[in-house]
């Protein structure tokens, strides 16, 4: 079997044929059908993004810290661990999960597999901020498809930590949409910016949008440098925004200028205790 992934093109050099099985990327018997194929090439580009955020991070002798929030059956980290983290011999990623049997599942396999640089807690991200089985500081943030506003926890931890970068893939922005449906009476006397969400699938694709517009604005407040770009094709996935941020340390008051202005705008300044805390005073 070994030898039969070995001859796959598209499997990397020193690559665990056993995880990809285990994430049902191989089948038992080491080969790829078109569908897994796709999907590998879709991991890889994900994994090539983050790459280059954990190159560009400061060298260290225990390496670096990585926290996948909404990490499911963990597939991301498990890639991570395994071209990344596992060629270093450094290196720590905990996955952050709140469904007791996907933690115990990533707990068994990581043993399995010898990945002994892994950690899986059963709690929600908005409890891994004050999570004492966690570092002070994180290097890097990680949530692929976390839904709704379990984005803004991951990001909320984030900047908690301390950390020096983070690639977040949002799903499912539904918190905005619903602030936006509830006072679509009083925007649309107000506003003619309300016809962008006066019908419904208008209002969920404006508050998905509009929420990580909001999102970037915060990051850019609290010192980071962001990029948004397509994590895949179109083809493959509606959820494909992927927003890539790096530390500086420059928090940019325009930035917090510019994201209470939209909250005004859209009627939404009932967000900023809750979803944008600390901004620079007014």
């Amino acid at each position: 079997m070994m030898a039969a992934a070995a001859r796959e093109p598209d499997i990397r050099p020193g690559q665990s044929t056993e995880l990809l099985k285990e994430l049902h990327i191989l089948t038992r018997e080491g080969r790829l059908n078109q569908d897994s194929r796709r999907k590998l090439k879709q991991v890889y580009h994900l994994h090539q993004f983050i790459d280059q955020l954990l190159a560009e991070l400061p060298a260290s002798d225990h390496g670096p810290s990585i926290a996948d929030h909404g990490a499911g059956k963990s597939y991301l980290g498990f890639i991570l661990y395994d071209l990344s983290l596992k060629p270093m011999g450094k290196g720590t990623v905990f996955g952050i999960e709140t469904r007791p049997e996907l933690v115990a599942r990533s707990r068994e396999l990581a043993a399995r597999l010898g990945f002994d640089r892994m950690a899986f807690l059963n709690i929600s991200a908005a409890e891994a901020a004050s999570e004492q089985g966690l570092p002070e500081r994180i290097d890097l943030v990680t949530a692929l498809h976390a839904c709704d506003t379990a984005t803004d926890d991951a990001i909320a931890f984030g900047l908690r930590k301390q950390a020096r970068a983070m690639a977040l893939v949002p799903c499912c922005q539904a918190e905005v949409a619903g602030q936006l449906r509830r006072n679509k009476a009083l925007s649309l006397s107000r506003t003619p910016l309300a016809e962008l969400w006066r019908h419904p699938l208008h209002t969920r694709e404006v508050g998905g949008q509009l929420t990580n517009v909001l999102r970037c604005l915060y990051l850019e407040a609290n010192g980071y440098q962001v990029t948004v770009t397509e994590l895949v094709g179109w083809e493959h996935s509606l959820k494909n925004e992927l927003i890539l941020a790096r530390r500086t340390g420059q928090r940019k008051r325009s930035a917090a200028e510019r994201l209470r202005a939209l909250l005004a705008e859209f009627g939404l300044q009932e967000l900023e205790p809750v979803r944008f805390p600390g901004l620079a005073p007014l």
